[in-house]
């Protein structure tokens, strides 16, 4: 009889996954990582003759979300694939099914990195500065060939001011910023959804880098934007604004902030009101409201108009 931990994933699921590593392969355990909302994230441990080895089996369903299709798992794994030739600390993609007909979801099987999620380090300012040289360590890739350009999710120039914001007129400053000029930027490769809960940690060490999906060519100042953006609702002003000095200090001249690229970063996520983020509650993060991430992401954004 099948084990309830192993029924997390389908049946023809996990016969997918046999087949791709190994027909002679029996599965020892399915276990669920925990962080992500969009995706069903599972380690597949499987047993050939008397070695077993460790798997990622990432399920986009079919129906639900707006945004899944086969470009998903496609997009990852050539991203994937780019990312491992260039020496970064990702997964290395096995196979994917981008049809959605084999078992009614698009799936992809990766290597499992070693490692660990942080949310609440002994060390703030290591962790910190950690975070800051393994994004600096992406954006010095070299890929001027890369097909996938950056865009906005938002449609910058539809935005208008939210309805739970108190701070009108500060809003106000906001869309007239992000409906101005753009800021001439230099291109580089871009994670495009750089945050604490997709990176991964060994003692003191970022250990690897996950969810490459949205990876493209774009400003530098997005990556960093997005992750002050989390590092604000989850600790506040101060981390997120010492997180960027750490950034500054590894990038050097290359890199010239502009805080621009932080109000698109906090414009592009407003599609709803804020709530707490489900992946940092299933990590076990506790403290967090929706009011307060409501007060931080306006404390935040008034941080950032005074630097204009």
């Amino acid at each position: 009889m099948e084990s309830v931990e192993n029924m997390i994933l389908p049946e023809a699921v996990q016969k997918w996954v046999v087949d791709s590593i190994n027909s002679e392969a029996t599965i020892e355990s399915i276990s669920q990582l925990k962080g992500g909302i969009s995706s069903l994230v599972c380690i597949v441990k499987l047993k050939v003759n008397d070695e077993i080895n460790d798997y990622v089996v990432r399920l986009h369903f079919a129906e639900g979300w707006a945004e899944n299709n086969p470009d998903l798992v496609i997009h990852e794994a050539e991203n994937l694939r780019f990312t491992r030739l260039k020496n970064l600390p990702t997964p290395e993609i096995i196979t994917i099914e981008e049809t959605g007909t084999r078992f009614g979801s698009y799936a992809s099987i990766m290597s499992k990195l070693e490692g660990k999620v942080v949310l609440e380090p002994d060390d703030m300012d290591g962790w910190l500065s950690g975070l800051a040289q393994a994004l600096v360590q992406i954006h010095e890739v070299e890929a001027s060939q890369f097909p996938r350009p950056y865009y906005t999710y938002q449609d910058l120039n539809a935005f208008e001011i939210p309805s739970w914001v108190s701070l009108t007129e500060e809003w106000g400053k906001v869309l007239s910023i992000i409906k101005g000029p753009r800021p001439i930027f230099r291109e580089c490769f871009i994670h495009r959804d750089y945050h604490p809960s997709n990176v991964l940690w060994e003692g003191n060490s970022v250990s690897g880098i996950v969810d490459w999906i949205n990876a493209c060519i774009g400003p530098a100042g997005i990556d960093v934007g997005h992750c002050r953006l989390n590092l604000a609702q989850l600790y506040g002003v101060k981390e997120a604004d010492l997180f960027l000095s750490y950034y500054q200090q590894y990038a050097g001249p290359n890199f010239v902030y502009d805080p621009y690229w932080d109000l698109i970063s906090l414009v592009d996520i407003l599609f709803w009101e804020p709530e707490v983020y489900p992946g940092w509650t299933d990590l076990g993060f506790k403290g967090l409201t929706a009011q307060l991430i409501k007060e931080r992401l306006e404390y935040y954004m008034v941080s950032l108009i005074n630097r204009f």
